[in-house]
């Protein structure tokens, strides 16, 4: 079965002498969904511009679906929906143009696009703002309207580029579920997000990036089974004292809060243990929750400049 990304080698070095990408290569499998993860500055958005050929690649190569973007980069492209960081449609068209004419960018003829783009606008959630100008909607509206432009021309692969940002927390995961029922439908789907949670509940294979170098990739299970320590935050139902703090130092407790402290979980000091220090000095637990998430950590450690082992 034909990849639907692979990417080999990819360098790239702007006019002011960054290096930008020093030989990326990356692998993206048919139906997955995919993150590609790095602090700003990493290359995420190089590799995104170069793959959608709106970025010149200094050495390298890429495919898409089999089709060179180079050699064959008509069909590559008409293989790609793409949402950018920032918001660039014309605001004073309204919503449906926007998709519509789209669509006519890759010959799809308005008998097609019409429907099509009604039933995108239905799936989002914005049936009611296909007749609105761009500049009407919210942040959040914006977002969709984005996402709805970039799957008229049916792709193959929908790339997006922090799709969620600055979103809400009630609209970001409603855009969640629709990004599941579309992977779910057979299309590959390449997620970057600084915000890690979005990336460990929908995304099946990762790759961190840094420096334009990938310096970690592989199932999301294996990638957070890298972690040796987790900070966990224990909320108590009585106040934290000098001498529970002096009982757990094995867990370097940090108290965080009058009834809150942290502890460093892994490394052969098990969380049950700590739970069993805390009920023998009389100590409720009221609840227990990571300090980030699992990935959060994870990519943390590994994008850190001391990188220490972890």
């Amino acid at each position: 079965m034909t990849s639907a990304l692979v990417i080999q080698n990819l360098k790239k070095t702007y006019t002011n002498g960054v290096e930008a990408l020093k030989g990326v290569s990356l692998e993206i499998e048919q139906g997955d969904f995919f993150a590609l993860l790095g602090p700003n500055g990493a290359g995420k958005t190089t590799i995104i511009g170069i793959v959608t050929g709106l970025v010149i690649k200094t050495a390298g190569g890429a495919k898409v679906f089999g089709f060179d973007i180079d050699k064959e980069h008509e069909k590559a492209k008409a293989q790609i929906g793409v949402v950018q960081q920032e918001v660039n449609f014309n605001p004073f068209d309204k919503c449906i143009d926007i998709v519509v004419n789209q669509a006519g960018y890759y010959g799809i003829p308005r008998s097609v696009a019409i429907p099509r783009a009604k039933k995108i606008f239905d799936d989002l959630g914005m049936a009611d703002k296909i007749n609105e100008r761009g500049l009407s909607l919210s942040g959040g509206m914006k977002r969709r309207l984005m996402i709805a432009r970039a799957l008229v021309n049916d792709p193959k692969l929908l790339i997006l580029d922090e799709p969620t940002a600055g979103v809400d927390v009630e609209l970001r995961r409603g855009m969640w579920d629709y990004l599941r029922s579309v992977t779910a439908k057979g299309v590959t789907i390449l997620l970057t997000t600084h915000y890690l949670e979005e990336a460990e509940q929908l995304c099946n294979r990762v790759a961190i990036i840094n420096k334009g170098e990938i310096i970690a990739s592989g199932t999301m299970k294996d990638i957070l089974g890298r972690l040796k320590k987790e900070t966990i935050v224990v909320n108590l139902t009585k106040p934290v004292t000098e001498e529970i703090l002096s009982s757990l130092s094995a867990y370097k407790p940090k108290k965080t809060d009058e009834t809150a402290m942290e502890l460093e979980i892994g490394e052969g000091k098990g969380l049950n243990e700590a739970i069993l220090v805390l009920n023998q000095n009389s100590f409720q637990v009221e609840s227990i929750r990571s300090k980030t998430g699992r990935l959060e950590e994870v990519f943390v450690h590994l994008t850190s400049d001391n990188n220490p082992d972890y």
